[in-house]
């Protein structure tokens, strides 16, 4: 990847993090000819950035698998990213409490451009579905809190995600238009978007955006239920409004100094 005409961008540091980004939950280990396919770089050039990677501590190559896995040192990067997002502690004793109550999860989404990243989950004790983990990226197009953050988004940053989807799949960014359409009409009759079991058929799970953004960051909360739990036939009676009291009274406590 070049920089770009302007000269802003340090081309050696775009690849770095390019290799960096190729790493995610589902791909935890990756050979080197597995980086090569997934970033393009040339060999010499990948190798002499995953050796300064690797010294760095944000790379390592481990020799039973013969592959590269994240480093260690990309949690003391994470960790004061997490630190100053004070709303998670603000929210977490709620949270909890909300999640005992309907047997499910509340998680925290925060989003910035096209990124949406899980940064706090609270997960019921009688809750069996899955717990994903703190810093996964959220799908935009296929969860309630992805849609409720795209509809908080300036008009014209939603349509250039839906023109970048509609290039990769128009059968998808179709589908999406439909569903932003019910997720507008939910948050403006109820105060919150649904998921309509897109993404898990088995979780129901519906979204609130906080009013405003922080620092530039849109913030959404959302609560999900398996469809087995009797309170997944309560969105709308219960769960909705108790969700919808959680982020308001969040947002209280932040003041509206902090959401400016």
């Amino acid at each position: 990847m070049n920089s770009d005409a302007d000269g802003k961008l340090v081309s050696a540091l775009v690849r770095g993090v390019s290799i960096l980004a190729c790493f995610s939950n589902k791909r935890q280990e990756l050979s080197g000819k597995e980086l090569m396919d997934l970033t393009g770089l040339p060999k010499p050039t990948l190798f002499r950035l995953t050796d300064t990677l690797c010294e760095l501590g944000l790379l390592r190559y481990s020799e039973r698998l013969s592959k590269f896995v994240p480093g260690i040192g990309l949690l003391n990067l994470s960790s004061p990213v997490l630190a100053r997002m004070h709303l998670r502690q603000f929210a977490r004793p709620q949270m909890m409490e909300l999640a005992n109550y309907i047997g499910g999860q509340i998680q925290i989404g925060v989003g910035s451009g096209q990124k949406l990243v899980l940064v706090e989950l609270a997960n019921g004790m009688d809750n069996k579905v899955f717990t994903p983990q703190i810093g996964v990226g959220m799908s935009l197009s296929r969860t309630a809190t992805g849609r409720a953050y795209l509809l908080c988004l300036p008009e014209d940053e939603r349509e250039a995600y839906l023109k970048q989807l509609a290039e990769r799949d128009a059968e998808r960014a179709k589908q999406l238009r439909e569903r932003l359409k019910d997720a507008r009409h939910d948050l403006a009759t109820h105060g919150f978007c649904r998921s309509h079991g897109d993404l898990h058929r088995e979780i129901q799970s519906i979204a609130v955006p906080l009013s405003l953004p922080i620092d530039g960051e849109r913030w959404v909360i959302a609560a999900s239920v398996p469809t087995y739990n009797p309170k997944s036939r309560e969105l709308e009676t219960d769960i909705g409004p108790r969700l919808i009291t959680l982020v308001r009274s969040v947002e209280g406590v932040l003041g509206a100094s902090s959401l400016s």
